[in-house]
């Protein structure tokens, strides 16, 4: 059953996000963000390039491929050549719209459309997501310079998923009161709640997702199920595919070394449909990201850990970013420091040795999803933001 729009007791405001291509299959959250907005934010989305329309189609979609084929490959052109700033085509739906906020999603496109922002005095958030504020700025230390710029604008409030990320943000140069936690959402009343029951006589499923970059930390989950693999029966579901054609080498080297090929199964990539079935599916999500040697983060927590949690899901995840304001460790979840192979066994075992204490802490997983990140609320909140931001409160 669709969700009721929310009742409009504000005149509406008017928002302009610009996300360069909308929308990749990994980023549901992002579309999740855009779709719950209450009825009295009317939304419009600029962007460079569409995929995957018929899985993330939302009024008001503004493509400059679209448009003009012409100055979508002159604006690629500008980029390669270093031109950071151009963006004709978002200052056009811009003059034309007028809107209240401007919203970046990712900070360097909040670099990029500042400019805009300032010479129309707008309301401008930018939120932050990860690679931007760890890998971007390690990459290319000029970002530390835009950055700076960005943070000294007037009228802009920036956003991150939790204290971790909000500090990466205060020790590059952002004024502490300019930054704002807003954890990302996920659909609670659609993510049936089914808290997993396992015995000690049937084989144990476990579950891996993401793309194979070097932050997610698979061959890490796959060095441990490697230990565990003569204690009990065992199957291992990956689902996911290269984002790095040499983190697929590894994850698949590990995989020959340890002979894991008959215990696993490798389904690349799938909608999210099929992943939240072969959820349902499985005992144990494991997902111990890293700081990779790029920079790379999570920046805040991976989306596909909040929903495991609201599923029911016993979870083994990392100390890393901000995945332990998720998932608490002994309370909710257990977590292991970043690359630590015989840690991360400790954890799973802990959910192995006592499975009559599954339910407690599956229960106060599922109520802290539901109180803070259930994606109406949090919409609402973001909602809230823009409200503030375009009042000056």
């Amino acid at each position: 059953m669709p969700r009721m729009a929310r009742p409009m007791s504000e005149p509406k405001l008017s928002v302009v996000h610009y996300s360069p291509v909308w929308l990749e299959i990994t980023q549901t959250w992002l579309y999740n963000q855009l779709k719950y907005l209450p009825a009295d934010i009317d939304n419009h989305i600029v962007c460079r390039s569409t995929r995957n329309l018929k899985q993330f189609a939302l009024d008001n979609i503004h493509c400059l491929k679209r448009d003009s084929r012409a100055h979508y490959f002159f604006s690629k052109a500008l980029w390669a050549l270093g031109f950071r700033r151009y963006n004709g085509f978002m200052e056009k739906w811009v003059d034309a719209l007028k809107p209240d906020v401007i919203h970046s999603h990712f900070g360097n496109n909040g670099w990029m459309n500042l400019e805009i922002a300032k010479s129309r005095d707008l309301a401008h958030v930018v939120t932050f997501y990860g690679q931007d504020v760890s890998m971007l700025p390690k990459k290319d230390p000029a970002w530390l310079e835009r950055y700076r710029q960005l943070f000294d604008a007037g009228n802009t409030r920036f956003l991150c998923e939790g204290s971790h990320m909000a500090q990466c943000l205060v020790k590059m140069g952002c004024d502490p009161d300019q930054v704002k936690l807003h954890r990302l959402g996920v659909e609670t009343d659609r993510i049936a709640y089914q808290p997993r029951q396992w015995r000690r006589d049937e084989v144990f499923k476990v579950l891996i997702a993401g793309s194979f970059r070097e932050k997610k930390g698979i061959p890490y989950a796959l060095e441990a199920l490697a230990k565990l693999k003569d204690d009990l029966p065992l199957q291992i579901t990956v689902i996911g595919d290269a984002g790095s054609q040499a983190e697929k080498a590894r994850i698949l080297e590990v995989i020959e070394r340890h002979g894991l090929g008959e215990k696993i199964r490798l389904l690349g990539y799938q909608p999210h449909p099929v992943f939240f079935a072969e959820a349902y599916a499985h005992h144990l999500f494991l997902s111990p990201s890293v700081t990779a040697a790029s920079g790379d983060t999570e920046g805040g927590a991976p989306v596909s850990i909040i929903e495991m949690a609201a599923a029911g899901m016993p979870i083994v995840s990392s100390f890393h970013c901000d995945i332990p304001e998720l998932i608490r460790h002994g309370e909710t979840g257990w977590l292991a420091p970043e690359r630590d192979v015989d840690a991360i066994v400790a954890c799973i075992r802990h959910w192995l040795e006592r499975p009559e204490d599954w339910r407690k802490m599956l229960d106060a997983g599922r109520r802290h999803i539901e109180t803070e990140y259930d994606v109406i609320r949090q919409s609402a909140k973001l909602a809230g933001h823009y409200r503030e931001l375009a009042d000056g409160t």
